[in-house]
């Protein structure tokens, strides 16, 4: 008999792929399939079981199923249907703490993945250059998905003290693009205009949508000779992007909002439906966020497929051409370099001749 393998969150598209992936292995016997939202997509040979993860009848299910592998999907910042945000926490919080009940009641769980974020890290002014899985967080996220995703490890940690013969694995992605992405930050891009905080160029990175299946197949499945792959991974793609350079590979103009007023910009577009710009997004847009991946390759051995910019620019391709094609915009850009900094130096000399001041300013 092989492994029995429960996956939450099923009714979402990274999560259908990753059902339809995880069953073609060898040694996976069956999959259960759980969301409180039938899937509109197709899920192959696995068992769908309608149920919310927030209600007890998840232990029931991995008690009739004998499920010895949990892979917990169903962590993210967007509700499914019209509940918002309020459903999306409870899904994400309360949710997470009845499966891990019933994981904990359940004697033939074995293992368990998590999908996180690297949302938890924050992203603030002072904050590191690069972020390891150990490194001291000075500005804990104070609302958001990124909330959700710190109190949801806090009680995966406590379920592995109390269950140590679990193995459990707590996956942070980053920014997750390609082709078919759905996440708020591709809904950004796929904006006519991309709104800006003026004076920052953030560095940021992002993980492919094959990655992440690629990653959490590593590890539902027995670790490789070598490799050890329960604990906490960054989860990203090597290299980073400044976000005025994902912008010329959009061919998209940029629009920079002085930062006081990007709240206001971010609730218009809230309202508007166009697009989810939360307040944990604006942090990222201002200040940027880049996780150290050695672990992911050392300790877990995968490699992803694809780079950062490999990643970008396979979404990009998905997109079309933007407003401004990209080599019109990366000589106007390069115009600009050229012209700007004469101008600079003259209008530093004239304030020079009006007082200390006038060069201040």
């Amino acid at each position: 008999m092989g492994k029995v393998v429960l996956v939450t969150g099923v009714a979402r598209q990274l999560a259908g792929r990753f059902v339809r992936r995880v069953q073609r292995e060898p040694e996976v016997g069956r999959v259960i399939a759980v969301d409180a939202v039938p899937p509109e997509h197709d899920l192959g040979d696995a068992e769908f079981v309608r149920a919310d993860i927030r209600q007890p009848m998840i232990g029931k299910i991995l008690a009739q199923h004998s499920v010895d592998t949990v892979v917990h999907l169903d962590v993210s910042g967007t509700a499914l249907g019209a509940g918002g945000r309020t459903q999306a926490k409870e899904t994400n919080v309360i949710g997470t703490m009845q499966l891990l009940g019933a994981c904990q009641k359940a004697p033939t769980v074995r293992r368990l993945v998590v999908k996180s974020t690297t949302s938890v890290y924050g992203s603030a002014p002072r904050d590191a250059a690069v972020f390891t899985e150990t490194t001291p967080v000075k500005s804990l996220p104070s609302g958001g998905f990124a909330k959700d995703a710190v109190e949801v490890e806090g009680y995966v940690r406590g379920f592995a003290r109390r269950r140590p013969d679990v193995a459990v694995a707590v996956l942070r992605f980053a920014n997750i693009l390609g082709p078919r992405a759905d996440t708020p930050l591709a809904e950004y891009f796929d904006l006519p205009i991309l709104p800006t905080v003026f004076g920052y160029d953030p560095r940021l990175q992002f993980v492919h949508e094959d990655d992440v299946e690629g990653v959490l197949l590593v590890a539902t499945l027995e670790a490789r000779r070598g490799t050890l792959n329960s604990g906490t991974f960054n989860i990203a793609g090597d290299g980073v992007l400044l976000l005025s350079q994902t912008a010329r590979r959009l061919g998209k103009p940029t629009v920079p909002v002085f930062l006081p007023a990007v709240t206001w910009v971010g609730q218009m577009l809230r309202t508007a439906g166009v697009t989810d710009f939360s307040r944990e997004q604006i942090r990222l847009l201002t200040h940027g966020r880049v996780v150290d991946t050695r672990q992911m390759r050392e300790t877990l051995g995968y490699r992803p497929a694809y780079s950062t910019d490999e990643t970008f620019c396979d979404f990009a391709r998905s997109r079309g051409p933007g407003l401004l094609p990209p080599d019109r915009m990366a000589r106007a850009v390069d115009r600009l370099a050229g012209v700007l900094p004469a101008a600079v130096r003259e209008a530093g000399g004239a304030d020079a001749r009006d007082g200390a001041g006038a060069v201040r300013s």
